[in-house]
């Protein structure tokens, strides 16, 4: 089943149009739907004002930090840290990127300039102090097996983590782009690890993100679900989680990345991150090449491989940053 999945793939996306990336965006809402609602598992809109909340929390000299916290459903929030240069004029409006921790972590891992992960590196104080507006949010893969709970809950009723997630980023973009301080158009997203899952899962469902970053987690994601014999497969992992319903037979990674299209999307991969392997990712990444090259938006899209393990870079995908959200303007 799993050797005859590409070709059912193949045969689920022979309606989508690709002769433009306008009959692309109109041929493809169906198809974003139908992730939504049939493989990932979607909630009803959000149904609370944001109701927010914020205090603050740092005090840098190129910007300020604030803790966020915001309502989505009942019994189920949204929380972040937002970073705020202090050079904003009034009247000014800024780019934004929201940058998603992995697996564990906290939005001060990649906020806090005092916490120096070696993972994250505090890339969102980074850029920050570059200019930009930032946003960490929680996401809720945390607590060792506690949020793998509400996946194993969620299935019986059509429903798995990133439903809830997605509600949380949906009710976030919500309350950003109302802040006088947010140009609503510049809106990117970075994540790494489990943020790089968020990258391929969240942004391409949810129009009001610019662009989307994956970094540490981009995959050739169906032969990382169910190889035997590789050792980073989630066969042979603690990641029972990671299995999302008839997925093989939908989408895989390069189908999620095109659903991006003609938005901008950038891959981050170190040559010693023990997630993949670079001639899987780079047989994966080499369709979706492909597809921008073919719509002719063959600039909108990158891969950077850099010496390294595990973890954000940010030399390639900073560069991408400044490029595609204008900034400086």
């Amino acid at each position: 089943l799993i050797r005859k999945s590409p070709e059912r793939r193949k045969a689920f996306w022979n309606k989508a149009d690709a002769s433009s990336t306008q009959r692309w965006n109109d041929t493809t809402k169906s198809y974003r739907d139908y992730i939504w609602d049939e493989v990932i598992g979607r909630i009803s809109s959000t149904s609370l004002p944001f109701n927010p909340r914020t205090r603050l929390i740092l005090d840098e000299p190129k910007f300020r930090g604030y803790e966020v916290m915001l309502d989505v459903w009942p019994q189920v929030f949204a929380y972040g840290i937002l970073l705020l240069p202090k050079d904003i004029k009034p009247g000014e409006r800024r780019p934004v990127v929201v940058c998603q921790h992995g697996l564990e972590g906290r939005p001060t891992d990649v906020s806090d300039p005092k916490i120096d992960s070696h993972f994250y590196h505090h890339f969102a104080a980074s850029l920050a102090d570059e200019g930009f507006v930032t946003y960490a949010p929680q996401n809720p893969y945390i607590g060792n097996d506690d949020f793998r709970i509400i996946q194993r809950m969620g299935h019986p009723l059509k429903l798995a983590l990133f439903s809830f997630i997605l509600g949380q980023h949906e009710q976030m973009l919500n309350w950003l782009t109302t802040q006088p301080f947010v140009d609503p158009d510049r809106i990117g997203f970075y994540g790494l690890s489990y943020g790089g899952k968020t990258a391929v899962r969240v942004p391409p469902l949810l129009g009001r993100y610019a662009l989307s970053i994956c970094s540490g987690d981009f995959n050739e994601w169906v032969w990382k679900t169910t190889n035997v014999l590789a050792p980073q497969s989630y066969m042979l992992t603690e990641e029972y989680d990671m299995y999302e319903f008839n997925f093989a037979n939908i989408i895989n990674y390069d189908d999620l990345a095109n659903l991006m299209a003609p938005r901008p999307f950038m891959v981050e991969r170190g040559h010693d991150d023990p997630v993949g392997v670079d001639e899987w990712v780079s047989y994966e990444y080499a369709n979706v090449r492909k597809f921008y090259d073919k719509m002719g938006i063959g600039d909108r899209t990158e891969i950077e491989f850099f010496n390294g393990p595990h973890m954000i870079h940010g030399a390639g995908t900073f560069q991408f940053l400044r490029h595609h959200l204008r900034w400086p303007g």
